[in-house]
């Protein structure tokens, strides 16, 4: 793995937003975004850029199930705010969590990521270790699912809604294979809350109880950090 450490988020984001302008000079014309606070600084230095996305081909990782697109918690709604009202994309899929078949979404997503393999994929971490919403015991072998959200990561997400009742408790994610396939992967963690499982992911063993150490048998993963986030390495 190829380790970047800056001094905060917005040096990340940059950092991130370089790896990809020089992925789309090389011809790259494929997309994986992720969504969270964590990425933010990245599609700001998108939007902020010259750069012409018009070609480009965009697939979200991940999508609740049972928010409508308009919904402020979505992650089409936070696409929107973040990066596509300003920047004009060629597509963009993400799935539909109001899907009335979800299996069948799944499975058409998967569908859609295979005709168009991804180049480069952004990743944040959850502090269990999950990539997309894969999380903790999911198989490696895993494709576009439905998953049942731990309690850690409703945690984590419940600052995001009014109560801790409204987090959604399942979701649509690309699965680990699905992430695997991508030619370059980056993944982005901040804060000090990340460094223990920022260290399991870069030190510890290759397992399912630690979804996003399978990175390590990805040829092409970079890891951009701040210094909190990498202090106990």
């Amino acid at each position: 793995m190829n380790i970047i450490k800056v001094k905060d988020p917005v040096a990340g984001g940059v950092a991130a937003f370089g790896i990809i302008k020089e992925a789309i000079a090389a011809g790259a014309k494929t997309l994986g975004l992720a969504t969270g606070s964590t990425p933010e600084t990245l599609y700001r230095a998108m939007v902020e850029s010259n750069l012409d996305f018009s070609n480009i081909t965009a697939f979200n990782l991940d999508e609740y199930v049972g928010l409508s697109k308009d919904n402020s918690q979505s992650y089409y709604y936070f696409m929107q705010e973040h990066l596509f009202k300003y920047k004009k994309f060629k597509q963009h899929f993400i799935e539909n969590g109001l899907a009335g078949d979800l299996e069948a979404e799944a499975a058409a997503y998967e569908a859609k990521l295979q005709a168009h393999p991804i180049d480069v994929q952004i990743l944040g971490i959850g502090l269990n270790g999950h990539i997309g919403f894969n999380e903790p015991k999911t198989s490696f072998a895993s494709l576009t699912h439905v998953t049942n959200l731990t309690e850690s990561t409703i945690n984590a997400n419940k600052r995001f809604f009014e109560r801790v009742e409204d987090v959604p408790t399942k979701a649509l994610t690309m699965g680990i294979q699905s992430i695997m396939r991508s030619k370059q992967i980056i993944l982005l963690a901040y804060g000090a809350a990340k460094a223990p499982i920022i260290k399991k992911l870069l030190e510890g063993p290759v397992s399912e109880d630690v979804p996003a150490s399978v990175l390590q048998k990805h040829p092409r993963v970079t890891v951009i950090i701040d210094e909190e986030a990498a202090s106990l390495l």
